[in-house]
């Protein structure tokens, strides 16, 4: 936001005479840049408003990354604008209002739906005796009616999948260890420190011949609502080379498949 007024200014020199007025673009960039922080910060991926202050991410997990239900209103009132006249401002004033509304109300929703999804996953721990630490609960891929959680015990988690539609307020929950102990050789790496700050240690581990995946588990797995065991959305490679120096690189993502996307859609319908 610091750098808002001088993006404004850059882009009003060379058109001052033929464009608005430098607290228009003002606005413009301004508005811009702040919700884009702001709608970061409803998904898992979460946003570091305190940089460079604090690496603090603020992250309120009640959107997935892409929600096509969040973002069709204002794709359609962007195309509409396009098309109606630009002399026609009481349509395109109402158009812009109308995409703006039906997206909050939407935001909103997601919110409430958070609170409810919190509630039944509170309720199921303590009706299953499951120790805990604290646990996060964020939507599945492409809605808000399947959600997906990962509960920290006792050093370890517990990942579990629960529907709003679901006929009965409890969570099938699958162990999964954290490994911690594979880092050992990696003490004190600044990589490794970075990474588990990132995914605020919601990470587990596992080794392929001399390859330990880093796997945050905040960005879900894919298949994970019918595969118990399934692999984990965002991987890091780590590898000691020569000299103790620490390789790190970015796995590749797992993608959907057919099966995956018609068995998420049957699970969103709930059991």
């Amino acid at each position: 936001m610091i750098v808002s007024p001088l993006l404004a200014y850059l882009f009003y020199m060379p058109l001052k005479n033929k464009s608005a007025s430098y607290q228009r673009w003002l606005f413009l960039i301004g508005s811009g840049l702040f919700l884009h922080i702001l709608m970061d910060a409803f998904t898992s991926y979460g946003t570091g408003w305190f940089e460079p202050f604090h690496h603090y991410r603020v992250t309120f997990n009640t959107l997935f990354i892409a929600d096509p239900f969040f973002a069709i209103p204002l794709f359609i009132g962007a195309i509409a604008l396009l098309i109606i006249r630009r002399n026609a401002l009481r349509a395109r004033k109402v158009v812009t209002l109308m995409a703006l509304v039906l997206s909050c109300v939407y935001l909103f929703t997601t919110l409430g739906i958070k609170l409810y999804v919190n509630s039944v996953i509170k309720s199921d721990l303590a009706a299953k005796n499951i120790q805990h630490q604290e646990f996060m609960a964020a939507p599945t891929p492409l809605n808000n009616i399947l959600w997906y959680s990962i509960v920290k015990s006792n050093g370890n988690f517990y990942v579990g999948y629960y529907s709003i539609l679901d006929k009965e307020k409890t969570v099938s929950w699958e162990y999964f260890r954290k490994n911690d102990s594979l880092l050992d050789p990696m003490e004190d790496k600044k990589e490794v420190e970075l990474l588990q700050r990132f995914s605020k240690h919601y990470y587990c581990l596992n080794k392929v011949d001399s390859t330990v995946i880093f796997s945050d588990m905040r960005f879900g797995q894919i298949g994970g609502w019918y595969i118990p065991q399934a692999p984990f959305v965002f991987n890091f490679n780590l590898q000691l080379k020569e000299n103790n120096r620490l390789s790190l690189q970015q796995g590749r993502f797992k993608s959907f498949n057919s099966k995956d996307l018609e068995v998420l859609l049957e699970r969103v319908k709930g059991k």
